[in-house]
């Protein structure tokens, strides 16, 4: 198991709700092939550039462990989700 931290920035386009559906979505991706250890929601914050004529976006950072292999899964189920503006994943040194 390595440890890993991503950063999510969802777009706020639509309704609250959606976007927490949204984000829950992941949380349990991750939780469902790993240890989530911390998820700090920082909500809705100005973007430093528009992204897709938007200029907000509701921001999640979540710390995890996991096998090596499902950054690279994880990932691409952001890229290929609606709603998703942008994301990294970064391993962490132990």
């Amino acid at each position: 198991m390595a440890k890993y931290e991503t950063m999510l920035v969802v777009s706020t386009a639509s309704d609250e709700e959606a976007t927490l559906a949204l984000v829950a979505k992941f949380k349990a991706l991750i939780e469902a092939n790993g240890t989530i250890e911390n998820v700090e929601e920082w909500g809705k914050r100005k973007l430093a550039y528009p992204i897709n004529d938007e200029t907000e976006g509701y921001y999640v950072v979540t710390t995890f462990e996991s096998a090596p292999e499902f950054p690279a899964e994880l990932d691409r189920v952001y890229r290929i989700t609606d709603g998703v503006l942008r994301s990294m994943i970064i391993a962490k040194e132990v």
